[in-house]
């Protein structure tokens, strides 16, 4: 979820001010000496979150072992029967209503307060079967109210009332897996960012098992080897993106049941794709009968019960990170989806509004001092440290990724470094940087220093996630890439062979955005559905100001699959960009070599590994024989925008081998010129063969 204010660039350094020297320094403090100034505030955080995990494993050795709230509280299968628990200190009864009572109180369904605001049943196994609904009755000084349980694993809205109640779901048959043992091979990750219920063409919701039978076989063709997937908790509002989460441990039933959204991962663990879910824990959905709002009466339950209960831009509660109860239940929650639904790790929504106390809103983040005023919070930032050490405990090769837009320093940084521990942070600037290049520079104010610097400014030693566009920015009042570039045009010449030439340079300019955008990366790379291929308009779930319509709430697959329309030469392209970059083992890792850059010729070339990115984003100047300095060799031509396959006119011939001729001045650099054809608003890939 996007805060107001991006950072994509690293911050101006403050001025240093002399210390006296300390012994075993962290290493984010020892790698940046620009944030010595701020040693205390950092070292302060990092020996609170260690504290705070001593506190919370007095007695059970490990946050491993502190994680599973889960398996204490909610409703769960005995020897005997059920038993069924519920933290709710502030109530004074509770009692367990649904199918089996006629949803009235009855004595036999009252909870007990057994000590520390816990409150317990048990029942004999026929007190309950699968498929009953079933809430709480819950009585506190002053009133009472229906509650869906905290710990609820399932849960389901009536189609006729919406109402929503927990489901007893206790199926004969526990989900058998096919694929145990997964790792992912993600050097680099390409992540492909989706949406189930949007994922299929009809009008409507997609479900779970669409998505495995239909929409994984794309992916797997497509080349990522990771899925990012939103709207996972369940969420009362469809239209919240799965933002405004109620039920924190129950996957949606809107797509299906738990055994379908199980397969989908197996199916997608078979094919080699790893499964990362978009987690939401930096606020809650308000509402009371379904969330968490005042489970049990109270105000300040899971989250503040003063100014900080309600988040000022995105009419939701905070959580009160510093109490122990919520740190046991997010932690859990972090702990459950990687056990009982095998997922592959998580991206965290909303990191910036975590992290400081303004939530981030209205802050500039010019320089490191922004980040040390007194604004962070603490409480917070250790939540994210310990999920990231209980995540990586249970799963090494887990994978956690922040969204996160101010640029805090050490967020993808090693617990042990001084760091908070994420393996990847959203390199939330670069679409920014792209919209607003589209939005405000003419084609020929293009600048490729620019483009380089937003693109490769970043920490050195924090891992990001780069992309051009992700479901952010293709939300209703917003543009799509290909929006922006072609607009309305796109509904009347698209079909191959049309020549429109504002269509034409729509399809130049996607590729090249897309193209120096993953080549530049030094983690990974995300794509959301559909913009592989330039899927055309907004996102839009249905809701009353458009009449409840789920016309933009999809994905026109038979766009691209239509050979008649020009949307499968951008996924060609794509498909051809990802096997290239995926080709090379460990490519986020290389060095971006710079090996020419003119702004007025508008050439851009970098290099990684053996292969040389070069670029002409000049709209109007094709150049012959230009000249780019580069490592002695033959280079052979991996690929080019301006293959007729992808919609280009094959200006390029491919075959060519090229080889470098020395200069006598550049010998000392151990370079020579590479002298090249660049066709205006092309790029190409080669590959050098020593």
């Amino acid at each position: 979820m996007k805060s107001t204010k991006s950072n994509s660039r690293v911050p101006a350094p403050a001025k240093s001010t002399k210390r006296a020297p300390r012994r075993r320094r962290l290493s984010i403090l020892r790698n940046d000496p620009w944030l010595e100034p701020y040693a205390e505030a950092i070292e302060g955080r990092h020996a609170e979150a260690l504290r705070r995990e001593k506190e919370l494993v007095k007695g059970c050795r490990n946050l491993d072992r502190f994680a599973n709230a889960h398996n204490y509280f909610g409703l769960h299968r005995t020897d005997t029967g059920w038993v069924f628990r519920e933290w709710a200190p502030n109530a004074t009864s509770i009692c367990l209503i649904g199918d089996f009572n006629g949803w009235k109180p009855s004595p036999e369904y009252e909870l007990a307060n057994i000590g520390g605001g816990v409150w317990e049943v048990a029942l004999p196994a026929e007190a309950l079967s699968h498929g009953q609904l079933y809430k709480m009755l819950v009585k506190w000084p002053g009133g009472e109210g229906e509650r869906i349980p905290a710990y609820a694993t399932r849960v389901v809205q009536d189609s006729k009332t919406a109402i929503f109640s927990a489901q007893v779901w206790m199926p004969a048959e526990a989900y058998e897996w096919h694929t145990e043992g997964f790792v992912p091979d993600v050097k680099p990750l390409l992540i492909y960012e989706c949406h189930i219920g949007m994922a299929q063409d009809r009008e409507g919701v997609g479900t779970y098992a669409e998505f495995r039978d239909n929409i994984l076989p794309r992916i797997h063709a497509d080349g990522y080897n990771a899925i990012q997937i939103m709207a996972i908790q369940e969420h009362p509002y469809y239209g919240s993106f799965g933002y405004h989460v109620s039920n924190f441990f129950a996957a949606s039933s809107r797509f299906g049941t738990p055994e379908e959204l199980k397969s989908l991962i197996d199916r997608a663990h078979e094919l080699r794709i790893a499964v990362i879910m978009d987690i939401v824990h930096s606020h809650a959905v308000k509402n009371e009968v379904e969330g968490l709002g005042r489970l049990d009466g109270s105000y300040d339950q899971y989250f503040y019960g003063d100014g900080r209960r309600e988040h000022p831009a995105w009419d939701s509660l905070c959580f009160d990170y510093g109490k122990t109860e919520v740190l046991h239940f997010l932690l859990s929650n972090c702990k459950y989806w990687l056990e009982e639904y095998h997922f592959d790790g998580f991206r965290f929504d909303g990191v910036t509004s975590m992290l400081y106390y303004n939530h981030g809103l209205g802050q500039a983040f010019g320089g490191y001092g922004d980040y040390y005023n007194g604004n962070q919070d603490t409480n917070a930032i250790t939540y994210l440290t310990l999920a990231n050490k209980l995540i990586h405990s249970i799963n090494k090769h887990a994978i956690t990724i922040a969204e996160e837009m101010s640029g805090m320093p050490g967020l993808a940084l090693p617990v042990a470094d001084g760091g908070m521990g994420f393996d990847y942070r959203m390199a939330m600037g670069i679409p920014d940087y792209w919209i607003k290049t589209l939005k405000e520079r003419k084609d020929e104010d293009w600048k490729p220093t620019s483009i380089f610097w937003e693109l490769t400014n970043r920490r050195a030693d924090e891992k990001t996630i780069s992309y051009v566009e992700s479901h952010d920015q293709a939300l209703v009042g917003d543009k799509t890439v290909i929006f922006r570039l072609i607009d309305k045009e796109m509904y009347w010449h698209m079909m191959v062979g049309d020549q429109d030439m504002t269509v034409a340079r729509g399809i130049a300019l996607h590729k090249m955005i897309r193209l120096v955008t993953i080549a530049s990366i030094n983690g990974g790379y995300l794509n959301f559905m559909g913009n592989e291929w330039g899927h055309p308009e907004w996102i839009d779930f249905p809701r009353e100001g458009n009449g409840w319509s789920y016309k933009y709430a999809r994905r026109q697959w038979n766009l691209v699959d239509n050979p008649n329309l020009k949307y499968h030469f951008l996924n060609a392209f794509d498909n051809a960009m990802v096997e290239t970059v995926s080709g090379v083992y460990n490519f986020q890792a290389l060095p971006v070599r710079k090996l020419w850059e003119k702004d007025d010729d508008q050439i851009l070339a970098f290099m990684r590994g053996d292969l040389v990115f070069i670029f002409n984003f000049n709209p109007t100047e094709s150049y012959s024989d230009y000249g780019i300095l580069a490592p002695p060799g033959k280079y052979t031509v991996e690929m080019d925008t301006d293959n007729p396959a992808f919609g280009g006119y094959g200006n390029i011939d491919d075959s060519v081998e090229h080889f470098t001729m020395a200069d006598p001045l550049y010998a000392p650099a151990g370079v020579e010129w590479l002298k090249l054809y660049l066709p205006a608003r092309t790029a190409m890939v080669l590959k050098r063969n020593k």
